[in-house]
């Protein structure tokens, strides 16, 4: 995107972390690199109307004067990484936590695998069962403990896992995201932690540099990040169906007379009761759930363990994987077909990813290593060795493989179970929704936080009735869990294959992994998931389509408002206001300024909006102070809170207007606290008016040392040189904090200023914009928001009128938007609105 250094006359205080380059800093409108020398001397060209001439200045490089935590809670990891020193207490409860909401869905598989695979194989020898669970315990063991507990676990974007995830990582190194509003400023956000150069960095170099140039690379990797979305979000409207319909399907055996109708009805009232009890949050959730799930894995452990002892302990030769070969020798298109049935196994395995934000990556490992893969061994070993003695038990085999003695505690544990299970596909939609909407690919929903602690718990009223209304049409329509699991078999595989994409391109550009090791990745995983999605292809017809046409119909959704929002946002930018005309203006606007302070929201981190024009004509009068206010999120998962702020002064000093980026990370939590918004707003602005007047002020001091041939650095011994990072400045959420310990950290290396820098408060032209503010802050504040309409030139496409014109509108009048949005009270808000033509 073009870069507008004359066009604000600003001091962008901004400063690096040591390490990476790139940065720039605005200085009186000129863009400097930041990796110059913290100070020297550079020749800058006036631009603006009546400086013709060329001066040489002094130009320091202060820290970032990240100003004001706006609207940011309070809470546990909310400004920073996850605490690296978490007790191994704390990890073994969120650990227990994982089993009532991550483990759920792959805890309850037992329950209908076998009875699926031998619906389409029948058991005619030892080989046939023998290779099934041979079929079982490798895919379990090679997809969610090889690839997702030992290495797609790993590609978490600091914390957060899931693919929009695996985007945001994607977008941080190669700029691949469609919405053109990077800053180079963002870089140096800590939590971005860009890798340092490796051996392989030539080759990483490649892949970036091509998917940034080529642009349908970057709508192919967007349209798979929303098809792998789409598909967890349809796990979470199969999980529930086939789960509760499997467990109460038990009744069917005990009770004569409790037929599908009966089935079917007692599932919609526990799916109707799951989803009524997510507003309570996770935790509450999770608290409630583990212990149920922690005793249905010891039932289903200690069954398959009396099973394994007590009718075949032989099936252990299954360990042997060329029962596999047999199978498919024996069977041969039966037993590809049986892999649909198979891969039911380790429905859920994303969920171990997508819940990441929960939760914590030792949290997943430990209880899936030490609990889950145990238990499900157990018992998958414990059906094969009944089915050895009674072959003609397998459309019921885990019923019929229950002790007759405790049945009925057995199946009120796996109906609870079977209830709990959907718990970590609904959890995993509500984070994919959260993490597409940070980053402009779904309408804007209410988002509720359940949680003070852990900020990836959250509810979405929305989503949640939609998937529950869903869910109970699944169930009332198919009528049998055959169907449900033909479509939910799927779902589930076209999600693992996103996975093994992305990872794979994560590895190649981020990892800068081995090229033999990066490619044995989808040579072993991807190959694995092709042969499982060959076999549930077959399946179209039986109700395998469901998923495709629900994946479709929201990946329609998704880039249709990804694509309006990218469009609308380039007209912005086209359409700014330019600085020749407000200079024209003056610093009256070419209306009255009124006492008050006007925040003006918008999209735009550079440049004029074009609907403050509007508000210019519009309004009578206009705020003595405006404030341009861009809520901007950027591909992290976290902003720590003393770098989430950018200041930056717009137009010479009279006109008493400045800029603000608010830089949000997908996870980012903002509380509707206007007042404390307000007050932090007019504080931050303070402390920017008197660091700017400090630097100038030191910025002439040393002008005048160089007329006189003294030597700069001998002024400034304290000040490191060369290709040193120190710092001059020091950030302004830290400066009462400084003044009263009268000591400095390590990182921040203050130079010895003289006397006539220290005292720039006694500026005259300070002290009067200062009570200027002042004035302004006591009128009040105004909420300026500009309602768009977007709309396509008369000469487009016709698709693309239909798109925008009709689609796109559809989205922006029913999503959440204007003062709800940007979290503003509703008294102090003006309204214009604006036409865009994309």
């Amino acid at each position: 995107m073009e870069k507008e250094g004359i066009e604000e006359s600003s001091v962008k205080l901004v400063g690096s972390r040591g390490g990476g380059g790139g940065e720039s800093r605005w200085v009186d409108g000129s863009e400097v690199d930041s990796e110059s020398p913290p100070w020297s001397l550079l020749d800058v060209n006036e631009t603006t109307e009546g400086y013709g001439s060329v001066r040489r200045r002094l130009v320091k490089k202060p820290k970032r004067v990240d100003s004001f935590d706006v609207e940011a809670m309070e809470i546990d990891g909310s400004h920073g990484h996850r605490s690296k020193d978490v007790s191994i207490w704390r990890t073994l409860a969120l650990a227990f936590q994982t089993l009532g909401v991550v483990y759920g869905d792959l805890g309850t598989s037992p329950l209908y695998v076998f009875s699926d695979v031998f619906s389409k194989v029948p058991i005619e020898s030892d080989v046939d069962v023998l290779g099934a669970l041979s079929l079982v315990m490798y895919t379990i063991a090679l997809l969610p403990l090889a690839k997702y507990v030992f290495i797609v676990l790993k590609a978490n974007d600091n914390g957060e896992g899931g693919t929009f995830a695996l985007y945001s990582l994607i977008c941080r190194y190669a700029k691949v995201n469609l919405l053109p509003n990077r800053q180079l400023a963002d870089e140096q956000i800590s939590s971005f932690r860009l890798k340092l150069p490796t051996p392989e960095l030539e080759r990483a170099l490649r892949i970036k540099e091509t998917l940034e140039q080529k642009s349908f690379l970057k709508t192919l990797i967007l349209l798979l990040v929303l098809m792998g979305t789409s598909m967890i979000i349809g796990d979470g409207i199969l999980t529930p169906a086939i789960s509760v319909m499997s467990a109460v399907s038990g009744l069917q055996v005990k009770i004569p007379g409790f037929g599908t109708n009966a089935l079917v009805i007692v599932s919609i009232i526990i799916l109707i009761g799951l989803f009524s009890i997510q507003q309570f949050g996770t935790t509450k959730v999770g608290f409630t759930f583990a212990p149920a799930l922690a005793l249905w894995f010891f039932s289903l452990g200690s069954i398959g363990i009396y099973n394994l002892f007590k009718h075949d302990i032989s099936v252990l030769r299954a360990f042997n994987p060329a029962y596999i070969y047999f199978f498919f020798k024996k069977n041969t298109r039966k037993a590809w077909s049986a892999l649909g049935g198979c891969i039911l196994c380790i429905t859920g395995a994303e969920a171990m990813f997508a819940d990441l934000g929960h939760f914590s990556v030792p949290a997943i490992q430990i209880a899936f290593t030490c609990v889950v893969f145990p238990c499900l061994l157990f018992a998958y070993m414990g059906q094969a060795a009944y089915l050895m003695k009674h072959p003609d038990s397998a459309e019921r085999i885990f019923y019929d493989s229950i002790p007759d003695s405790i049945f009925w505690p057995v199946f009120v544990i796996a109906t609870i179970a079977a209830v709990i299970a959907s718990q970590a596909m609904i959890s995993a939609s509500f984070s994919c929704i959260k993490q597409s909407m940070a980053l402009g690919c779904f309408p804007r929903m209410k988002i509720v936080h359940t949680s003070r602690k852990l900020m990836g718990q959250i509810y979405i009223p929305v989503l949640n009735w939609f998937l529950m209304i869903m869910c109970v049409l699944v169930v009332a329509t198919f009528r049998s869990t055959t169907d449900i699991a033909n479509a939910y078999g799927i779902a589930e595989v076209g999600v693992m294959m996103v996975s093994t994409t992305l990872v794979t391109l994560v590895m190649l550009l981020i990892w800068q992994t081995n090229l033999f090791l990066a490619l044995c990745f989808p040579l072993i995983f991807g190959t694995t998931e092709l042969i499982y999605m060959s076999a549930v292809l077959s399946k179209i017809k039986e109700g395998g389509w469901l998923p495709l046409v629900f994946a479709t119909c929201l990946l329609c959704v998704m880039y249709i408002w990804n694509y309006g929002s990218v469009l609308k946002y380039q007209s912005e930018v086209r359409e700014k206001i330019s600085m020749v005309l407000m200079l024209d203006l003056g610093s009256t606007l070419g209306t009255v300024r009124v006492p008050g302070i006007g925040l003006l929201y918008n999209e735009l981190v550079q440049g004029i909006p074009s609907v403050f024009g509007q508000f210019l004509l519009d309004l009578p009068a206009i705020h003595s102070t405006i404030v341009f206010v861009c809520i901007k999120y950027v591909p992290v998962p976290v902003v720590p809170q003393e770098e989430r702020f950018l200041f930056r002064r717009v137009c010479p000093k009279d006109y008493h207007m400045f800029r603000c980026v608010a830089r949000y990370g997908y996870k980012d939590v903002r509380k509707e606290d206007h007042h404390a918004f307000e007050q932090l707003l007019v504080e931050s602005l303070e402390k920017f008016l008197r660091r700017e007047a400090q630097d100038l002020a030191l910025e002439i001091n040393f002008n005048e040392m160089e007329f006189d041939s003294i030597s700069v650095r001998s002024r400034d011994s304290g000040v490191p040189g060369g290709d040193e990072t120190g710092e001059l400045g020091i950030p302004l959420m830290h400066d009462q904090r400084f003044e009263e310990t009268g000591t400095y950290t390590s990182e921040e290396i203050v130079s010895t200023m003289p006397s006539s820098v220290l005292s720039a408060d006694e500026d005259p032209s300070l002290e009067y914009e200062l009570s200027a503010l002042r004035e302004a802050m006591d009128s009040g504040f105004t909420y300026l928001l500009g309602h768009g309409d977007v709309r396509a030139k008369k000469n487009s496409w016709f698709l693309k009128k239909l798109v925008i014109n009709y689609f796109y509108a559809f989205l922006r009048r029913n999503c959440r938007g204007g003062a709800g949005t940007m979290r503003v009270p509703h008294m102090n808000v003006l309204q214009v609105g604006m036409t865009y033509m994309v």
